[in-house]
């Protein structure tokens, strides 16, 4: 979920309450279990006695389920149903389930597809088999966006605009770590202008190597972004770039195509890209 770049305290459509709310909603991650009003103020950044009130609000509007016992809450079957509505609707994960397959079984890697939520890429859809990664992701996981193959595509897969803005949001939360970052997606603009794919060779874990491509339509909706990762012994530099990336790329298009096509103007801006060499990473330069 992309956030308004317009200020709360400034914007008199923003309605703070609501915000707050789905704040606590968002508050619970995967496998989580029961948090308590304490651990919600703390991952909020909200003042208890304003949690407190939350989290009675959306017991009541059924959203949240309460557990005396423990004095905690869950996600009740409402706020899930949410999730699964909105899954329901992307439609480019039922139609790319068996280009993920096959990809994943030719490759042996792990497959995704995701999409942004704030500083992350959340998975909306995964295809693995349980020899894949030492890190077991399900749908609903987050990584992070700066330093995943699947995030550093998205980000070249933005307008100039939106991705200068995001690199500010990236520079103010990675503060003295953010050149090194920065780095690493100059780096990966570079491919993707030149191969069409972005890598993460151990950036995020150590242990872990990937190629992320970038998914465009032309209804409005994303980008969105897949992935191709398996254990670093298995995907060697040499092959993420001359077997996996290049794959990946092909199952991409071919998903684009099914699904309608690419707009113009991106294919346009894919071409501006590969002619302009060296140039696409600068973008980030100064920021």
């Amino acid at each position: 979920m992309k956030r308004s770049g317009k200020k709360a305290a400034t914007d008199r459509n923003f309605v703070v309450a609501l915000s707050r709310g789905l704040e606590v909603l968002r508050a619970f991650r995967p496998n989580d279990g029961l948090l308590g009003n304490q651990e919600i103020a703390a991952r909020t950044n909200l003042p208890k006695p304003t949690i407190s009130r939350l989290t009675y609000t959306l017991t009541k509007l059924g959203y949240l389920t309460p557990v005396p016992r423990f004095e905690k809450y869950q996600l009740a079957p409402s706020a899930m149903a949410l999730g699964y509505a909105a899954l329901a609707n992307l439609g480019v994960r039922h139609l790319s389930e068996p280009y993920r397959e096959d990809v994943m079984r030719e490759t042996g890697g792990a497959v995704a597809v995701g999409g942004r939520d704030r500083l992350s890429m959340i998975y909306f859809g995964q295809s693995r088999n349980g020899l894949t990664l030492g890190v077991q992701l399900d749908v609903g996981s987050r990584i992070p966006i700066a330093t995943t193959a699947m995030g550093r595509a998205y980000i070249w897969a933005l307008p100039d605009d939106e991705r200068a803005a995001l690199l500010r949001e990236l520079r103010d939360h990675y503060g003295s770590r953010w050149p090194k970052i920065r780095d690493g997606i100059e780096r990966s603009g570079e491919l993707v202008a030149k191969r069409g794919f972005a890598i993460s060779a151990g950036e995020w874990q150590d242990d872990v190597h990937a190629v992320g491509v970038a998914l465009q339509l032309n209804d409005g909706t994303g980008p969105y972004a897949f992935n191709c990762g398996a254990p670093a012994f298995r995907f060697t530099e040499d092959r993420l770039l001359d077997d996996i990336g290049p794959r990946l790329v092909a199952m991409v298009r071919n998903i684009e195509q099914a699904l309608g096509g690419v707009a113009p103007q991106s294919r346009k801006a894919e071409s501006k890209k590969s002619r302009s060499g060296g140039k696409v990473a600068r973008v980030a330069e100064g920021i």
